[in-house]
């Protein structure tokens, strides 16, 4: 039975993950709480790894927030993230991981990217400003992916979830309601110029 860990397992899409691969019933599943397993320090990361006997692995951990926390502390936003990153990536490796799955954020494209949005439009511009520490985590993550699979053959893949809803979503009341109201707005502006 093949080992799977899942980092970022209580998240909305890590618990996902954790529920499909629960219907498998063919793999055993490892997860690491918070507490258990800080992902942002690299010998706890490789001495789990060393441990473990890890078979493939969903990364799905991150440090996540709305615009004003991405405004208030882009220090942290860009230095968890890479941490994570670079930790589970490399820790991986050097434990013989050869899949590993690596989520990412379609705010890595360009701000100003033509739409619809093509997958080559990476780099090609400027960051939306708001977020922009996590983005540049992000695609330091993509091009870890990448850099590992061209030099040492393994098959690390990335992924751009583009739009995320689910039962386990944990936006904070007030962001949530605002977003609401926003939607509500354009809405009501675009159908209003619709019917005239």
């Amino acid at each position: 039975m093949k080992k799977v860990f899942v980092a970022g397992h209580r998240g909305m899409v890590g618990s996902a993950i954790v529920r499909q691969l629960e219907k498998r019933g063919d793999v055993e599943i490892i997860t690491r709480s918070r507490t258990e397993l800080d992902l942002t320090n690299q010998q706890a990361v490789a001495d789990f790894f060393a441990d473990s006997g890890i078979d493939q692995v969903y990364l799905a951990a991150a440090k996540v927030g709305g615009i004003h926390a991405n405004n208030t502390y882009p220090a942290e936003f860009i230095y968890e993230n890479l941490m994570i990153e670079c930790n589970i990536i490399h820790g991986a490796y050097k434990a013989g991981v050869q899949k590993l799955l690596f989520l990412g954020s379609s705010c890595i494209y360009p701000k100003l990217a033509p739409q619809p949005m093509q997958e080559t439009a990476l780099l090609t511009g400027t960051l939306e400003e708001t977020n922009e520490p996590y983005a540049i985590a992000k695609i330091a993550g993509i091009k870890l992916c990448e850099s590992y699979n061209r030099q040492y053959g393994v098959d690390y893949r990335s992924v751009m979830p583009t739009n995320l809803y689910g039962c386990t979503i944990t936006f904070i009341q007030k962001t949530l309601m605002l977003s609401l109201h926003y939607c509500a707005v354009f809405m009501k502006r675009h159908f209003v110029a619709t019917v005239k």
